[in-house]
């Protein structure tokens, strides 16, 4: 066979297989682990499928809060209580209740309190604040609700500051179906209570208003004879959605909506089996598996750290698992977990990694 044929052949075949490793890392973002039929990454379930947005309007409805007026062609369609997994510039994702009109076709609102580095923040509210400006795109998934306003006569909703956000939808839907309703609305003073006046016209002497400065804490001491037909909503800062808890008739809680992660309690070590992949790492009790386990698999995709973009999601094969995330479903609870915060109840976990 001539020279020339050969080394044809051979360019030929080495360019075969570029394309066939970069169309298999393209298919598998754990490379080199065999890809899935269904990603376990958290993209491309449903409410998770990347979307892109327009920032058309910008509002500050109160002192270090800033609304976006957020359009888009075809947005999902959501009810009160839903909200967005924003994938912000930086790729951080964060979750935004939606707060706007969900009649109004195209268009989605969410507001932002900036929290500063050392009161907590982790960049976030300062991406949003300083970044998402008018004619901005944006990215983000869902919507997703885990905290939906369910049908009753008669509601009692508790919010503290920016957790008037997924209340607000609330309160109008309420109002709009003739139900009996009450608000007590917490904040550190009037100033930093976004929606305060809309919410005060809307409903009157049916909203309680404790601002910190001039009353210090809510009494919460009405839950008690709350009667059994009326619905509690939650949703604020984490003492404010304990001290409602705590007051509720005895056998009955609250309906609340968190977005911080549970705090690790009675952690123990463990073990992880990744089956795919042969190895099988150690937790420790001060450690999430998604720390322990991007030690054998560097690439291992995740976004949030907090249990609530689906990023980590990951396949469960074997083991029991304590679920500590704010996202799955219990038909997902099954065979899957959230490895940035949930843990497993016993010695071992098998994941299909």
């Amino acid at each position: 066979m001539p020279r020339f044929t050969t080394v044809a052949l051979v360019a030929g075949a080495a360019l075969l297989v570029r394309r066939a490793v970069r169309s298999r890392m393209t298919s598998a973002p754990l490379w080199p682990l065999p890809s899935l039929e269904t990603p376990v990454s958290g993209y491309g379930r449903g409410a998770t499928v990347p979307r892109r947005v327009l920032v058309t309007g910008r509002a500050v409805p109160a002192e270090g809060v800033v609304e976006l007026r957020l359009e888009g062609e075809r947005l999902p369609s959501w009810e009160p209580g839903a909200h967005l997994d924003l994938v912000l510039p930086s790729g951080q994702v964060r979750q935004y209740s939606l707060c706007g009109d969900p009649g109004q076709a195209d268009v989605y609102r969410i507001a932002a309190r900036l929290i500063e580095e050392d009161r907590g923040g982790r960049g976030g509210s300062r991406e949003v604040h300083e970044q998402l400006h008018e004619g901005a795109e944006v990215e983000f998934r869902g919507p997703r609700n885990r905290f939906p306003l369910v049908d009753s006569p008669s509601y009692v909703f508790v919010a503290g500051g920016i957790g008037i956000t997924p209340v607000l939808p609330m309160v109008r839907a309420a109002e709009a179906a003739g139900a009996d309703w009450r608000l007590v609305y917490c904040g550190r003073s009037r100033a930093t209570m976004p929606y305060l006046a809309e919410l005060v016209r809307l409903g009157g002497d049916r909203v309680t208003v404790v601002a910190e400065d001039e009353d210090g804490y809510p009494d919460l001491a009405f839950l008690e004879r709350t009667p059994a037909e009326t619905v509690v909503y939650c949703c604020g800062p984490d003492g404010l959605m304990d001290a409602v808890s705590a007051a509720m008739p005895e056998g009955r809680t609250p309906r609340l909506e968190r977005f911080s992660a549970l705090a690790p309690a009675d952690g123990t070590a463990f073990e992880v089996e990744l089956r795919r992949s042969g190895r099988t790492v150690a937790v420790a009790a001060d450690q999430s598996v998604l720390a322990a386990v991007r030690e054998e698999v560097p690439g291992l995709m995740y976004s949030c750290t907090q249990g609530f973009c689906g990023t980590c999601r990951q396949t469960v094969l074997d083991g029991e698992v304590d679920h500590r995330d704010e996202l799955l479903t219990d038909a997902e609870r099954a065979d899957s977990m959230l490895i940035c915060v949930s843990r497993c109840a016993g010695k071992k976990l098998v994941l299909d990694l």
